[in-house]
């Protein structure tokens, strides 16, 4: 398992990872609301290009390269990953239960930061995003990925179509019946999915069904590494809208190289 490290800026904690060393990074807590990227970027790189979009929970990934300036009120192109297209700039995303990922090439130096909560995953967007980089020229041995803090599995109540909606992402062939499916997932080692007492639900940890996402696309487990950090299960650190029902985030960075 990859190594996490807490960092202090501003007399917080904000986390980090080892596989992302070679990229300034970082998962922001909860104590940094409400700042936003403009000013979280100063914990990382100050001089980087701060670059985000308007999450809309689905599996768009755009390139830097294309991002239209903020309009009036700063409104933004909608998307949920970002994709680097030179160095020195600081990708985000925002979360408060979904999976933070940030993604970085060793061999070009690139950096990718994508938002993906149970609909985007259930679209591939991790997936989504390796193939862009793919497109590119990256290849699969040079990717390292990290998962940051996320609802986990073990409080993550789901009805059981939304289950299968991610389910049918993990399998090549996967069962028509979405019940059939969530049961056969239930059963395998290391499984996102976990039965749940209530009937027509399931558990899902949207962290594990991403690393299966990226092991199916041929990366190794040691180029993955999953935070050990539920939010919904750590309130003083983190925001949970599962927990508390209020619309308030944690951010997460990654600068190019």
């Amino acid at each position: 398992m990859a190594d996490w490290q807490w960092q202090t800026w501003q007399g917080q904690e904000f986390l980090t990872c080892e596989l992302l060393r070679p990229w300034p990074h970082g998962f922001f807590t909860r104590q940094f609301w409400p700042q936003v990227p403009a000013d979280l970027v100063a914990a990382l790189a100050p001089q980087a290009a701060v670059q985000q979009v308007k999450q809309v929970h689905g599996n768009r990934v755009l390139s830097a390269a294309v991002l239209p300036p903020a309009g009036p009120g700063g409104s933004r192109a909608e998307a949920d990953g970002l994709i680097s297209d030179r160095s020195h700039q600081a990708l985000w995303v925002c979360s408060a239960d979904c999976s933070p990922v940030l993604m970085g090439d060793r061999a070009t130096g690139q950096a990718v930061a994508i938002h993906a909560g149970w609909r985007g995953t259930a679209q591939a967007i991790v997936p989504v995003a390796v193939g862009e980089l793919l497109a590119q020229g990256s290849r699969v041995e040079d990717l390292v990925v990290a998962i940051g803090p996320a609802i986990s599995g073990a409080v993550y109540q789901v009805s059981t179509d939304v289950a299968a909606a991610v389910g049918r992402t993990l399998l090549d062939d996967p069962p028509a019946d979405d019940g059939s499916l969530v049961t056969m997932l239930q059963q395998l080692d290391n499984s996102p999915l976990l039965e749940d007492e209530a009937g027509g639900k399931a558990r899902l940890d949207v962290r594990l069904a991403n690393g299966w996402q990226l092991e199916r696309l041929g990366l190794s487990r040691e180029q993955i590494a999953i935070a050990p950090h539920c939010t919904f299960q750590t309130p003083e650190r983190f925001f949970s809208y599962r927990r508390t029902g209020e619309k308030q985030v944690q951010w997460s960075g990654i600068v190019s190289r």
